[in-house]
């Protein structure tokens, strides 16, 4: 079944759709009036048939189907690492049910982006996103920040319900325990260091705003691996994987 994200609210059971995604529905796609699809609304999901109207291709809405998003809110704070690694974390974090990731700029970062190219990069990243929440069935398009400063990360982390900093230095914390002391838990924000790792100095600064260090285990976790693992980790341990 082929799927679309409605361009504003829907009125008298018809959703609109972005030039884009007519675009891609009658050129790419072929699809033609009738044909049945899935229409993502108002953060929902709903079964549907194309019809056309006088402002274009739209999707006549018949029924609600049950929702795909998570009940945990997790905001990945993604130290930078090169291109297409975090073209990769993007997409796979969209399909494990993230709510938001942060591109952010840590002492190690062999990549550093700022003003234009940063907001370039979002932009594809955030092509990325809603591509992957398409494929995966979400109900909205996770968002992708431009990146931030690690000063702008740290005020933001006492915002989240709890932080967490997966970090190999780490001993005798794990996500299975932060669970079992935060079982109602329901935004949760991650932050994962760069392929160079993160400086003491920075996770003493994460922890004066209340982000906890936890382990992943005794193996050392690239970049990519630690995102999409911890992600996968809370989810199935809050069980919104079911």
């Amino acid at each position: 079944m082929h799927r679309f994200y409605a361009e504003g609210a829907i009125v008298d059971h018809v959703a609109m759709l972005s030039e884009e995604d007519v675009r891609h529905a009658t050129r790419v796609l072929r699809l033609q009036k009738g044909d049945p699809v899935e229409i993502f609304a108002e953060g929902k999901r709903f079964a549907g048939v194309l019809i056309t109207t006088a402002q274009g291709l739209a999707c006549r809405v018949e029924r609600e189907l049950p929702g795909t998003e998570a009940a945990l809110h997790v905001t990945l704070y993604q130290g930078l690492p090169k291109a297409e690694k975090m073209e990769w974390i993007v997409q796979k974090a969209v399909e494990l049910g993230a709510s938001r990731v942060v591109p952010v700029a840590m002492s190690r970062c062999v990549v550093q982006l700022n003003g234009k190219d940063g907001l370039r990069k979002q932009e594809r990243w955030q092509k990325i996103a809603r591509e992957a929440s398409k494929q995966s069935g979400r109900c909205v398009t996770m968002e992708v920040e431009a990146p931030v400063t690690m000063k702008e990360m740290l005020r933001r982390l006492p915002k989240h319900e709890a932080a967490l900093v997966p970090w190999e230095e780490a001993n005798g914390y794990s996500l299975n325990a932060f669970h079992a002391d935060n079982p109602k838990c329901r935004d949760v924000a991650v932050v994962i260091g760069p392929e160079g790792g993160m400086s003491a100095e920075e996770v003493q600064a994460m922890a004066a705003q209340g982000c906890r260090a936890v382990t992943l285990g005794p193996r050392i976790l690239r970049t990519e691996t630690a995102a999409i693992a911890s992600i996968a980790m809370l989810m199935c341990l809050f069980e919104q994987m079911q």
